[in-house]
């Protein structure tokens, strides 16, 4: 063919549809909320009043303050307790490692607005511990409020980090350690100069995982908050009380966060790029045996923090089969909860299922399609595209939701109201992971035995498809089935974007608490928390794995 001549194909299909559905589902949504934030709601003319309202009051720029002391503890922390469970997991011997590895997961997995609830029940003013702990005569501390807020991220994001330091770990070369030795250096010191330099990339990348979700999360401070607002909460309080304009101060608040995390992502990726060096470790560093009093300290840590890690699932589980009365738990026990979850909640189950299922084959194809374009096809219009998939990472769900009912609450298409903008939201909000994931292995796989098949008189398309896209598959799918949990415990988005009809487990779980309902609101937890254990068992069979990987 002539290198002048164009010709159309799938491939420049794929690359239209991407640009597409970014543009429309993403900048166009942004692009709005600006524009909405720059609005003055009455006259519809250009004003800065919108910002200059939250920098003015108190009440609401103390909540940027509130957000940044949230963010920043929950991060320190998570680093801190993350980075030490990962060394002595990898580096010393663990009884049930395999069983504390997966209760890590579960954690971090399983929606932090159950651990806020979970809390209450234990330690809320009419809590199980508080009650036992004041019939002793002891006055237990208030779980409300920034305490709270900070227990509860903490247990749920630490995870995090370890899975991240935990894939580092492994790829620490011994004879590093070994000459770090023959130096003189060894205990604390060996590994301050050694061990922490080498995984501190790493613990960065880690670090705004856990700092982006803590920034987004919406669930725990509502739940748990009590007056210590936050970013998303406001944002959220004042979007619902906008009655009949386009929520413009809203959108303001929105568009703060989005720069905020925006920048963040920005400074990160910066450092990490400076940073970041690659390691090969011919022999990773063996795992030994600790004795005496430090393995039974080491046991004694880590079960600790991933006991109380798990302490929200196993309270749900428990407290779903007791006898209740609305807000009050009674003697003995019931399946009168979960009667009365499935008579009326139980459309929020099938279309948690549905719709997350459906994003999920979207997730899959686009994952695959758009990995290709950006590894196998590179052009300008293929670096756009990559460019464009970063940002789903740095706007939090509560902005995401917000963004597209501004876009899509009026004509020419109009998708408020419908499941359709639930599953658009999870979508984008879960593709990155995917393609990520997607990505990674096409760098692993060769280009020669694509250019064999072509060679033999296969198309491109069908070389993709016979070949290429079955050896991505199961890679792939370990990725996507990792995203349909996120999905199903996503709430931030959806408690703006639903509707009666359109509920979704999260959000009936969250409104069953606020109604006191906590009977109903556990054992839908149950449900949610056994789903997610059911299909990250499924995940560990389906891939071949014994742990999961960031």
């Amino acid at each position: 063919m002539d290198s002048g001549t164009w010709r159309w194909d799938f491939w420049k299909s794929i690359t239209l549809l991407s640009i597409a559905i970014f543009s429309l589902f993403l900048i166009y949504p942004l692009f709005s909320l600006f524009v909405s934030a720059f609005q003055d709601p009455d006259l519809g003319t250009f004003t800065m009043e919108n910002f200059a309202k939250f920098f003015r009051k108190k009440y609401y720029y103390r909540t940027l303050y509130n957000s940044f002391a949230v963010t920043c503890s929950v991060t320190v922390l998570a680093i801190i307790i993350g980075t030490i469970l990962a060394y002595f997991m990898s580096l010393y011997t663990v009884r049930f490692k395999h069983a504390v590895e997966i209760c890590i997961v579960i954690s971090l997995l399983s929606p932090p607005f159950i651990g806020a609830y979970s809390w209450i029940l234990i330690a809320g003013r009419s809590g199980i511990l508080t009650q036992w702990l004041e019939g002793m005569g002891i006055h237990f501390p208030s779980i409300y409020g920034f305490p709270g807020i900070l227990l509860v991220l903490t247990l749920k994001l630490y995870p995090f980090i370890y899975l991240y330091v935990s894939g580092a770990m492994k790829k620490i070369d011994c004879a590093l350690i070994e000459a770090a030795e023959s130096l003189g250096c060894s205990g604390v010191r060996k590994v301050a100069t050694v061990v922490v330099p080498l995984i501190t990339p790493t613990v960065m990348a880690g670090a705004l995982m856990v700092f982006m979700n803590a920034m987004a999360d919406f669930g725990t401070p509502m739940l748990i908050g009590e007056g210590f607002n936050v970013l998303p909460v406001m944002v959220y309080s004042e979007f619902i009380s906008e009655v009949g304009d386009q929520a413009n101060f809203a959108a303001a608040i929105a568009a703060i966060m989005v720069i905020i995390t925006s920048a963040i992502f920005m400074l990160q990726k910066y450092y990490v790029e400076r940073k970041s060096f690659t390691m090969s470790s011919l022999r990773p560093i063996p795992v030994t045996q600790l004795h005496g009093v430090r393995n039974v300290l080491m046991h004694a840590l880590i079960y600790t923090v991933v006991g109380l890690s798990m302490i929200p699932q196993l309270v749900v589980v428990y407290t779903s089969f007791l006898k209740t009365n609305d807000s009050v738990f009674l003697p003995g026990f019931s399946l009168d909860s979960y009667r009365n979850m499935l008579d009326s909640l139980g459309t929020a189950i099938t279309n948690t299922y549905v719709y997350s299922t459906v994003a999920m084959v979207a997730i899959v194809f686009l994952g695959m399609t758009i990995a290709y374009l950006t590894t196998r096809r590179k052009s300008w219009l293929t670096n756009i595209i990559d460019t464009l998939t970063m940002f789903p990472y740095i706007i939090p769900g509560s902005v995401l939701g917000i963004t597209l009912l501004l876009a899509f609450n009026e004509g020419p298409l109009v998708l408020s109201g419908t499941a359709a903008i639930i599953i658009i939201a999870m979508v984008i909000r879960r593709l990155p992971y995917t393609l990520r994931s997607s990505s990674a292995i096409l760098y692993q796989l060769s280009p020669s035995l694509e250019e064999a098949s072509i060679s033999l008189g296969a198309s491109p398309l069908r070389t993709f498809f016979k070949i290429t896209a079955v050896m991505m598959l199961p890679g792939v799918l370990s990725g996507a089935i990792l995203s349909w949990i996120t999905a199903i415990n996503e709430l931030s988005a959806s408690i703006i974007l639903y509707t009666g009809g359109t509920k979704t487990m999260s959000v009936a779980i969250y409104t069953e608490v606020i109604r006191a309902r906590y009977g109903t609101a556990a054992a839908l937890s149950t449900i949610l928390t056994l789903s997610t254990v059911l299909v990250m068992l499924l995940f560990f069979r389906f891939s071949g794995k014994k742990e999961v990987t960031l």
